[in-house]
This record gives C-alpha cells, structure tokens and sequence, in this order.
C-alpha cells in the first residue's frame, strides 16, 4: 500500500495523502520530504474526509488511510454528502478488515462496512486479497474522479491470481455448484475445495458487482457464497443476478451478532465458523441436498 500512494505522491502534484494518526510513523520520512502533499490531520475522522471533499472539489486527489470503523460508520455522513451527493472522487484506504484488530474490541471491528458502503451509489468498493492485487485495483481506480473505498487486511491469502477491476476471476470450473467467495477467504475456499466438483468465482470488486460472470456460471442451479463480512452482504447482488433462475443460495460468512469475545483473528474465525473444516463440512451438506 505504501509504495503504491508513495509513487501516486512522486508522480502526481495534484495528489495528497491525508493520515489519521494511525500509519503516520511509516510515512514520516515522506512527510518530511512531501510536507504539502502528505499531512497527519490527527484522530479527526469526519472531518478529515470532509477535508477531502474540499480538496477534491478544488481538483486535487486526496487519499485517506484510517481504520476501517472510523472511515465507514464514524464518517458516513460525510462519505454520503460530501462525496456521493458533491460527485468527486477521493481514496478510503482502510485497515482492520472485519476484525483483524480482535484484541482491541468491538468498536475496531467492522463486519458491516461492504455493506453499509454498498448503499451509497457509486462508490466503488474493493477487497483485495494481496498486496499484488490492491497495486492491480489501486492504479486502475485512484485517479479516475470516483470515491474508491479499499479494504485491506492484515492476514492476506498466499494465493495470488490475477484480478479485473468491475470483473469476477474464474479460478475453477466444477459442475455440481457454483462458490462465489471475497477477499481474504480465497485460501479457505481454496483448500475446502481442492477435492469437489464446484466452480469457483473470486470477486475482489465488490461494487460495481459483476453479474455477468455469475449468470454465465451458475452450475446446477446451486450458489455458495463465502463472505469475510457480515453473512448476507451481497443477497440483494445475487438475487437481482438470478431474476428468473430456478437456484439454491447458501452461505458463510460473519454472523449478524455482536462480536464480544476476545483472542486473536484465527481464534474468532475458530469461534464464527470461518475456516476450512467447517466451509468444506457446510458445503458438502449443500452439495448432497
């Protein structure tokens, strides 16, 4: 990520990285040397993106990089108004995933921000998986006048393949279903199908959705969505997708409770139902209905 914003800097003065205390360490040297383009504006979250709002507007192409709660549910309104409504573009890189910050608590996780984002239209939203595909999605998305929200995560998959922005990536074809599965979860779904039948769609845009891929590989009329946020996040997706189709949906993903158990993320993946043993358990149960 940093190199990717570093180079954005270096190469474009119109460009301007806005820091919420978190990161600022790591871009100090540059701040040094950048001083008008990089700025740590402090834990001020809503109004760093209204900042940002007014950069824009005065054709700059400012960057924030925060914490994914304080950006998605601390500062929607100004995503909302200042952003969506104004029609200017500006970059929400996030850090944290659902609950990568697990032994900080409930008010640093955020399992709803997919969902919550996906009601402002035409924010772009996307989840990259490794560093190789947020260079692929942030140099096709940075700069075209849009806001582009991007979440990343500390615990990326070791399975690179390569990603389309607006596009799902056919990695398998199977017959017997199809597994649609986001971001982080690929290495899971991966190793939890290594021996089935099933075709496999890896989204790592989440708005715009590709329908098109999907409706062009449903696979015996039966869906499995596997999803790092809260379980349902792309129902209203699918179900327009499959306007007219005969399908069976099922899913996994992160349930709709409040997360107040502590440990580190593999701990809450154990306790949520997140990992291999029980994708591949839920998965075959499908397959066999």
């Amino acid at each position: 990520m940093k190199s990717c914003v570093s180079n954005m800097i270096l190469d474009n003065e119109k460009a301007i990285l806005l820091l919420i205390d978190i990161g600022a360490f790591g871009f100090k040297k540059f701040m040094e040397e950048h001083p008008n383009q990089v700025k740590n504006i402090g834990i001020f979250e809503p109004g760093t993106v209204s900042i940002a709002s007014g950069l824009s507007l005065s054709g700059m192409i400012p960057t924030i990089y925060g914490i994914s709660p304080f950006i998605v549910q601390r500062s929607l309104e100004q995503l909302k108004l200042n952003f969506v409504y104004q029609n200017v573009g500006g970059n929400f890189i996030t850090t944290g995933a659902s609950y990568d910050f697990s032994k900080l608590g409930y008010s640093h996780y955020c399992p709803e921000d997919v969902e919550t984002l996906k009601t402002l239209p035409g924010m772009e939203i996307l989840v990259p998986g490794t560093p190789k595909q947020f260079q692929t999605l942030f140099s096709r998305c940075s700069m075209n006048d849009r806001p582009s929200y991007f979440r990343m995560t500390d615990y990326c998959n070791q399975i690179d393949v390569p990603v389309e922005f607006g596009k799902a990536t056919l990695v398998k074809k199977g017959k017997r279903a199809t597994v649609l599965v986001f971001a982080e979860m690929f290495d899971s779904v991966m190793e939890a199908c290594k021996d089935l039948d099933v075709t496999i769609l890896y989204y790592t845009t989440a708005a715009p959705f590709d329908v098109v891929t999907l409706q062009n590989n449903i696979e015996n009329g039966k869906l499995f969505i596997c999803e790092p946020f809260y379980e349902g996040t792309f129902s209203t997706d699918i179900i327009k997708a499959t306007k007219g189709m005969c399908v069976t949906i099922d899913e996994i993903g992160v349930p709709r409770q409040v997360l107040r158990s502590y440990g580190s993320k593999r701990d809450k993946d154990m306790q949520l139902g997140l990992t291999v043993l029980n994708i591949k358990k839920k998965l075959t149960a499908f397959l066999e209905e």
